[in-house]
């Protein structure tokens, strides 16, 4: 049980309520993922705008973004997250054995050359954002990564470093 009063589904009022619908609509539930930032609408809404703008990003796959969070949320130590994203990368057709594996040597993660590139340099940035230099940005658009991909997943990866300490402090029920 959260340290912290979540909102239900049959509680929820205004824009709250109004996300929940989104949710039951589009996914047929809603995450504890969710539900733990209802008691702020504000931080809800800027949660759920993020899902929407990563769920359609025009050039960062779903399966890389899993494994950044993944990959993040193991180093967190949030078996919520980490089970979650292995569940995800499940339906992408990776084995739990291969993710065991992936945890260890996250270069060995079933990705586009491109994508692997950017997965390591979003993990470096969460381990020591101070060891970044340029030539690790030039490396990142020699092979075709905008300025903005490149942002937007450091964002993913990092955004998933305070959702992992929020679900760790406010005890996020585990859904699986």
């Amino acid at each position: 049980m959260a340290l912290i009063k979540l909102i239900e589904k049959e509680e929820a009022t205004g824009r709250i309520a109004e996300i929940y619908d989104t949710m039951m609509n589009t996914m047929g539930f809603i995450p504890e993922a969710f539900k733990i930032f209802s008691p702020s609408e504000y931080v809800l809404e800027k949660q759920f705008a993020n899902l929407g703008y990563f769920m359609r990003h025009k050039t960062l796959g779903g399966k890389l973004l899993a494994f950044i969070r993944l990959l993040v949320s193991d180093q967190e130590e949030c078996v919520y997250c980490v089970g979650m994203n292995s569940g995800i990368l499940l339906q992408y057709g990776v084995l739990p054995d291969s993710l065991a594996e992936i945890k260890l040597n996250p270069a060995k993660a079933p990705l586009e050359d491109n994508e692997l590139a950017l997965l390591l340099f979003v993990l470096k940035v969460v381990k020591n954002s101070n060891s970044i230099t340029q030539d690790d940005v030039n490396i990142l658009k020699s092979l075709g990564w905008s300025d903005s991909d490149i942002m937007d997943a450091t964002y993913h990866g990092t955004s998933q470093v305070g959702s992992d300490k929020l679900f760790n402090a406010f005890k996020i029920d585990t859904e699986l």
